[in-house]
């Protein structure tokens, strides 16, 4: 994938994958939090590499010599800090904590995007959410997954707060208002009803094929796209490093809990 800047107004991949991944209204998370935070630990990599501050040299990790300015740069000069280099996976379990997801959060926060929400218990702040409070970018970014996957506006797994209720409209019309029908021409041969047309799929920018990637390894696509077509995504998502790498460190993950013996 291309070296590319993200506009002043653009959200860089982890805003993007943790506001697609975490519920508009209580501000929970929409995967496991494991999930979430390895794959948050993914798309930093992903947007390091995407503007071209790191890159894959064989089986590591390396930084590279000139690199843009980005939010980012505690992460950056962590990678080019080390001694040694490290592979993906390393890298992913190295950054999969809860400051980096917090980091994050609060730079959204910061912008209006999402909300910073407290809950005390006994008058001491337990545990913190961040809820949706402008869906423009969520929208945004939604747009762009499914014309990139094919898919309707319509059929995303996100609630569209504007669309009308068509099926309460529909029962709400007598049959005396429905047009009458006209009886065809019996010597004329019947039309063949046609299919709907699937929408083109187009193709996207390198930021919108790395999130779909993200998404696809978190196991939100199809949630967030129930439409969008999976062997495109699976092309999309193919032998992409930071994405191969949250699989295989999910997967690890998984395993080990089901060695953990039961209490």
């Amino acid at each position: 994938m291309n070296a590319e800047t993200p506009q002043a107004a653009e959200l860089n991949l982890p805003q993007a994958f943790l506001l697609l991944a975490t519920n508009d209204h209580d501000g929970k998370p929409e995967v496991p939090m494991f999930a979430l935070r390895t794959t948050l630990a993914g798309a930093i990599l992903a947007e390091l590499e995407l503007i071209g501050a790191i890159g894959l040299q064989g089986k590591h990790v390396r930084a590279r010599d000139a690199a843009p300015q980005t939010d980012l740069q505690h992460e950056l000069d962590l990678i080019r800090g080390k001694s040694r280099p490290h592979t993906p996976k390393r890298w992913i379990s190295m950054l999969e904590g809860r400051a980096e997801m917090q980091r994050v959060y609060e730079g959204m926060a910061a912008r209006g995007i999402v909300e910073h929400v407290g809950e005390k218990h006994l008058g001491v702040f337990r545990s913190v959410r961040y809820p949706e409070k402008d869906h423009a970018p969520e929208a945004a970014l939604l747009e762009k997954i499914q014309a990139a996957l094919g898919a309707s506006p319509s059929e995303s797994g996100k609630p569209d707060a504007g669309a009308p209720d068509t099926a309460a409209t529909d029962a709400g019309t007598p049959d005396s208002a429905a047009p009458e029908a006209t009886a065809p021409d019996a010597g004329a041969p019947a039309a063949a009803t046609p299919a709907p047309a699937a929408p083109d799929a187009k193709a996207p920018d390198a930021r919108t094929k790395a999130l779909i990637a993200l998404l696809q390894a978190a196991g939100l696509l199809s949630k967030l796209v129930p439409s969008a077509d999976k062997i495109r995504a699976s092309e999309l998502a193919k032998d992409y490093w930071p994405s191969r790498a949250v699989e295989d460190e999910l997967r690890m993950i998984r395993l080990a809990e089901e060695e953990e013996p039961g209490i």
